[in-house]
């Protein structure tokens, strides 16, 4: 019979990769396939909300629409290279709502939602983090943002007759940072919301006040001199005033541009400071 010896390090399976004594422990870090995921769990959880599925789409498309079909925006606007009023009002105002309804109100109510029942907090002791799931809802909303905007040129294009931008990629561009702009204005509605309900009610006063300041329910010249100024610089009319731009080939304003960069500045900064897990 021999002895047994007692077991040491060496005769431990290779496997178990135990740590050195004293030695701390190694943070295991998420991989593709914790990310893709949590990415299809959130994209699961925005088809399943009804509302926050179909208002982004069926809105601003119904607004495209009723424009649309109004008889007088098939007129060639002067200095535009041949673009109409659809192509240089109508479909900026359009593609402007899809960001900002994603943005503004659908985004901020999901990490209400998930502050409110304690998921952030859980997250925070997991390797998964909550920055994780910010990433994630981030990704699906630009995915329906891009959803819906495509949806809308092509109604636009197909049926309405639409011209696409003389500048696409300068189109492009200003898109990128409207949805920079929009999000930043939803993390910031998502910090000081306590509650889902507040986050959707506090996103759809931040949306049709922008809107109203930015040429949602009228021209901005209609507004007193003041407010349509304002309105240029506010994200909503930023927005429109760039895209409009870049459909008609001019130089893009300077102030559209300077006011959606600041936006994204300071309402991302202020969201960053006040932001809380729980």
């Amino acid at each position: 019979m021999t002895t047994a010896r007692p077991t040491s390090r060496d005769d431990l399976p290779r496997v178990l990769e135990l740590p050195e004594p004293g030695a701390p422990p190694r943070t295991v870090r998420p991989g593709a396939g914790a990310w893709l995921a949590l990415t299809v769990a959130e994209a699961r959880m925005v088809a399943r909300d009804t509302a926050g599925l179909v208002v982004p789409l069926g809105m601003p498309l119904l607004v495209l629409v009723m424009n649309g079909l109004s008889p007088g925006l098939d007129q060639v606007v002067p200095g535009t290279g041949g673009r109409t009023a659809l192509d240089v009002y109508v479909l900026p105002l359009t593609l402007t709502m899809v960001v900002a309804t994603v943005g503004v109100i659908n985004m901020p109510s999901f990490l209400a939602y998930y502050r409110r029942t304690g998921i952030l907090k859980r997250l925070g002791v997991t390797p998964a983090s909550p920055a994780m799931v910010l990433g994630a809802q981030a990704f699906v909303g630009v995915a329906q943002i891009l959803l819906g905007i495509a949806l809308a040129l092509g109604v636009a294009f197909v049926w309405l007759g639409a011209s696409p931008p003389t500048d696409p990629w300068v189109a492009a561009g200003v898109l990128g940072l409207a949805i920079a702009a929009m999000y930043a204005v939803g993390m910031l509605v998502a910090a000081v919301a306590p509650t889902p309900g507040s986050a959707v009610a506090i996103g759809l006063v931040a949306f049709f006040a922008l809107g109203a300041l930015g040429g949602l329910f009228g021209p901005r010249e209609n507004l007193p001199d003041a407010l349509a100024a304002l309105g240029g610089w506010l994200p909503f009319g930023a927005a429109i005033d760039a895209l409009g731009a870049a459909w008609a080939g001019v130089a893009v304003p300077g102030s559209a541009l300077v006011g959606l960069g600041a936006t994204t500045v300071v309402a991302g900064g202020a969201a960053a400071a006040w932001f809380r897990w729980e």
